[in-house]
């Protein structure tokens, strides 16, 4: 009898409850929260903050990945896609770049700044390559990628083919 009074209790109370925890129309937002955010596309943060948001809660800071989370180290590696057939186009595709909210010009900015070889690809990037345009990244971020551990995986073997060391930190 105990467990049916409690339960009709319950079922009483219950509206009561879901009532309080619907917003109030009429409230105004904290002080400091009454301008809409600007998107990340419109918002003309440098490249390095845009990577802090967009790239470094996996990449990490440095780009020294996580073999935990299955994240590779883009930190004096990265570079060496620019050395292998589809490797460029790979780069604008990943999901994390070509879905992010940084805007084609962004992309390719970021793209730039981690393959310099005074950025984060360090050695890894070729002496010279073609810097990536905003048109290039629109045009190439249109296509997905829909296996991406097959395609990396395709383009590490092709790395390895050239006798490129594989120093991603994921140990394959």
């Amino acid at each position: 009898m105990k467990g049916l009074t409690a339960l009709l209790l319950l079922c009483l109370l219950a509206p009561v409850a879901q009532a309080r925890t619907l917003p109030n129309p009429n409230q105004r937002p904290a002080q400091g929260n009454e301008v809409p955010p600007v998107p990340i596309a419109q918002a003309g943060y440098s490249v390095p903050v845009n990577y802090q948001l967009q790239c470094a809660g996996c990449h990490r800071d440095h780009g020294e990945g996580s073999a935990a989370n299955d994240t590779p180290r883009m930190q004096g590696f990265v570079g060496n896609f620019l050395r292998v057939p589809g490797g460029r186009e790979f780069l604008v595709r990943v999901p994390g770049i070509s879905q992010s909210a940084l805007n084609d010009q962004q992309i390719a900015d970021l793209l730039n700044w981690l393959l310099a070889r005074d950025g984060m690809a360090g050695n890894s990037s070729p002496e010279q390559w073609p810097p990536y345009s905003g048109e290039e990244v629109r045009r190439v971020r249109q296509s997905s990628m829909l296996n991406l551990p097959d395609v990396r995986g395709g383009l590490i073997d092709a790395m390895r083919a050239e006798g490129i060391v594989i120093g991603d930190g994921l140990g394959r």
